[in-house]
């Protein structure tokens, strides 16, 4: 099998997340500001942002994140439990998810892609449906934070669907596996 490395460093993914996840977070807040006012908007800010609740929900949050993430990959790839580890790379302090069998492409995809959908972007959408500004800001900074999700999609995108590809262990992103020609 050839292995074709798709990753990039978590550096350069964090660098690159602004990129990747910036411009939707800034347009829902936008959009929330101009359906709701912005008065409701920073009100939320000050609601979420207590030092407390922030921290107690972002530490869960990148708990919850990254077991969205494997449970996404198990349900869309059938692979058993055993496949999967669960941990903080201590070099970084970056938490992780990780697949150790490879699987195809579109799991691996929907997988990346779920806690930026369920954390981020559909809390912003509920926000700017209710007019509820700490869900707005809860979106906001969920949508940011799987800025390094997004750009993995981003770096996949031609990849075939037929395609198998296998988590990198220590980096964002994957290996596309090839059969040898």
């Amino acid at each position: 099998m050839k292995r074709t490395d798709l990753s990039t460093s978590i550096a350069a993914a964090n660098l690159y997340s602004f990129v990747t996840a910036g411009p939707p977070a800034v347009l829902l807040a936008v959009l929330f500001g101009l359906v709701h006012g912005w008065e409701r908007f920073w009100a939320g800010m000050d609601a979420f942002f207590n030092l407390l609740s922030f921290l107690l929900f972002f530490v869960v949050g990148i708990v919850v994140h990254e077991a969205i993430h494997g449970l996404a990959w198990k349900l869309l790839s059938g692979k058993p439990w055993s496949a999967f580890k669960f941990g903080v790379m201590a070099s970084s302090l970056t938490p992780y998810a990780h697949c150790t069998e490879p699987m195809g492409i579109n799991a691996y995809r929907w997988g990346t892609f779920m806690p930026g959908l369920l954390m981020g972007l559909l809390p912003m959408l509920t926000a700017i449906y209710t007019g509820d500004g700490w869900l707005a800001w809860f979106g906001i900074l969920f949508t940011t934070a799987a800025g390094g999700d997004f750009l993995v999609l981003v770096i996949l995108r031609e990849v075939p669907a037929n395609a198998l590809v296998e988590d990198h262990p220590t980096r964002v992103g994957c290996f596309v596996l090839e059969p040898e020609k």
